[in-house]
């Protein structure tokens, strides 16, 4: 069996000379770490594995976190038949023949089949139309493991049929607690080997593996093999065994503070190999990429506002992706959206326009609504005088027309004053037009920007 094969063997136990990441599978659902939310003592899924009552799920989750596991342990539990499949090495026919030989199975024994399908993404929604008939008449119940995200990539109608179970990223903790586990397991893990794990290897390898038990355990096996029996598992060893020298870079430290600062004055300063490269650093240290994507959408506004509106929305979207499709992928939507912002011409109007606006609402500047401005849409507003002399800017040319829209005396200053930069100049001219018509003595003249 290797590491990566999802084929279950019929006792759900893999072979003693199975990878660690095979050998440490779960085999119980007290021993399956993190996922409190779907499989916690009373939550319906776990109380539908123990009462053998399953229905069709889908399992939806980064690589990892143990959908593959679970499906182990459902046939571990399970009085029906429990086939694997892999939508990676099989196709329709083998389907097909799957199929066949469930309704037999049904028809002749009275025995359930539960079908395992691993990356059922793969399948087209075409080939996922086959799971239907089958699915909706009980001929088989299926188990479909995916890392993409099934409101895309299932059809609608299997999607309705079955429940939609979402496995989380595993905790730093929880990665922990399986490395400790291993170490003191002697029946399948490494403690015949009698090994220690030192604080800065264990960190390592925990931000290496990134939630993914899977990545963890390989690292610890092959840092298993390059230590001494008896000795300590180091740094040095740690670092070799993923081949992935250790970043010096606290979350909660001074480095972090450090770095991030360097960042953000990179986008500032405009120069996109500086912010690639320390944006890299995050990275490489295992940074939350949603973290490094909040300040880039930040700065966007702060640094970039008008003067290049697009800089926003190419932010966002990257924000998005890191959400939508995960790393390591999405750290090229990141870097496109860096590489924007860097590049963007730079304003900093928005920013100062909303801190002047705050500061005169904090000195108390909180004058009544004029009443042409108040609402109108309720009975007895316009008696109240509600909107009386209020102009429609769209029956005025230019769909400009000079009245006032705050309170004599609010304002201590122009809030927003845009810059000569990018967009932002052509905002300029306009606003200068629409001063000149405010400043007009008839409030008559006509202003095209």
């Amino acid at each position: 069996m290797d590491l990566f094969d999802t084929t279950l063997p019929a006792s759900g136990q893999p072979a003693a000379r199975a990878p660690l990441a095979a050998r440490m599978r779960p085999r119980t659902l007290d021993e399956f770490v993190g996922q409190e939310e779907a499989l916690g003592p009373g939550k319906p899924l776990r109380r539908a594995i123990e009462a053998d009552e399953l229905t069709s799920v889908i399992l939806w989750g980064p690589p990892g976190c143990g959908k593959t596991t679970l499906a182990s342990l459902i046939a571990n539990h399970t009085d029906a038949h429990f086939e694997p499949f892999s939508a990676v090495t099989s196709g329709v026919p083998e389907l097909r023949k799957i199929i066949k030989e469930a309704r037999d199975r049904r028809k002749f024994y009275g025995t359930r089949t539960i079908l395992f399908v691993d990356e059922i993404h793969r399948f087209n929604k075409a080939q996922q139309d086959a799971f239907l008939p089958v699915v909706e008449d009980g001929t088989i119940i299926l188990i479909g493991a995916t890392t993409e995200n099934p409101y895309f990539e299932i059809n609608a109608p299997l999607l309705s049929r079955s429940r939609l179970v979402t496995l989380q990223q595993l905790t730093p903790e929880g990665i922990a607690a399986i490395l400790a586990r291993t170490l003191a397991d002697e029946e399948r893990g490494l403690a015949h080997y009698q090994l220690t794990l030192t604080e800065e290897a264990r960190a390592h390898i925990i931000t290496f593996c990134d939630g993914d038990a899977r990545k963890a355990l390989n690292a610890l096996e092959e840092a298993a093999k390059l230590t001494p029996k008896k000795g300590a598992i180091t740094l040095e060893i740690a670092e070799q065994a993923v081949q992935r020298r250790a970043m010096r870079y606290d979350k909660d430290g001074d480095q972090h503070y450090d770095i991030i600062s360097a960042f953000i004055k990179s986008l500032r300063g405009s120069d996109p190999d500086a912010a690639l490269y320390w944006m890299a650093r995050m990275i490489e240290a295992g940074e939350d990429a949603r973290f490094i994507a909040r300040r880039v959408v930040v700065h966007a506004s702060e640094d970039v506002g008008m003067a290049d509106p697009m800089a926003l929305q190419v932010a966002v979207a990257a924000a998005h992706a890191v959400e939508f499709v995960g790393f390591p992928e999405a750290r090229i939507n990141l870097a496109q959206a860096v590489i924007y912002v860097a590049t963007a011409p730079k304003s900093n109007a928005v920013v100062t326009a909303i801190d002047r606006a705050q500061d005169d609402v904090r000195r108390g500047k909180l004058a009544p609504v004029p009443l042409h401005l108040r609402d109108t849409s309720y009975r007895g507003a316009k008696q109240l005088g509600h909107g009386t002399g209020y102009q429609y800017p769209h029956d005025h040319p230019g769909h400009h027309v000079a009245q006032a829209y705050l309170p004599d005396g609010t304002k201590s200053q122009p809030y927003y004053e845009p810059s000569d930069q990018g967009y932002e100049k052509r905002i300029q001219e306009r606003m200068r037009a629409w001063g000149h018509l405010r400043d007009s003595e008839d409030g008559t003249e006509t202003a095209q920007p």
